[in-house]
């Protein structure tokens, strides 16, 4: 059985392109079944994988699970990381990890999104002829890595 649903996986697309409407930001989400080791050193590799570091204004936002081993992390580009404050992503990491503890994976992804749309709005508003430089789709890594 997929871990989300077809539904599932529209509604975080949709989720994304909103997002994303209200900033210049990027917004990704990685998913793993397994992590050995330190889930953000794990993101910052998939990152890279993913193209993320090269949008325009270096502000994508990655957020990646590993949703067997309930371990997930959030990271922002070096361009998002130079304005905001430390401990950016905690509220939104407090906010996810209460619908993963009930279960709703596909909830708390949703609305990690919505509030890392929200953050990123604040620091990088629109811009004038920006285009979605990333697929708003989720990412299975264990299938890329499989290929």
């Amino acid at each position: 059985m997929p871990l989300f649903s077809d539904i599932e996986q529209e509604k975080i697309a949709s989720a994304i392109a909103d997002a994303e409407k209200a900033t210049s930001g990027e917004i990704r989400i990685a998913i793993d079944k397994f992590c050995e080791g330190d889930p953000y050193e794990k993101a910052i590799e998939y990152f890279s994988k993913l193209d993320m570091d090269k949008t325009a204004g270096r502000n994508g936002v990655l957020i990646y699970l590993a949703h067997a081993d309930h371990k997930f992390a959030i990271i922002g580009d070096v361009g998002i990381n130079k304005v905001v404050p430390e401990n950016f992503w905690e509220t939104t990491k407090i906010a996810m990890t209460a619908h993963f503890t009930k279960g709703n994976l596909a909830e708390g992804i949703i609305a990690g999104v919505a509030l890392a749309g929200e953050k990123l709005a604040l620091f990088f508003p629109p811009q004038k002829g920006d285009i979605n430089e990333l697929p708003n789709d989720i990412v299975f890594m264990d299938n890329l890595e499989n290929k």
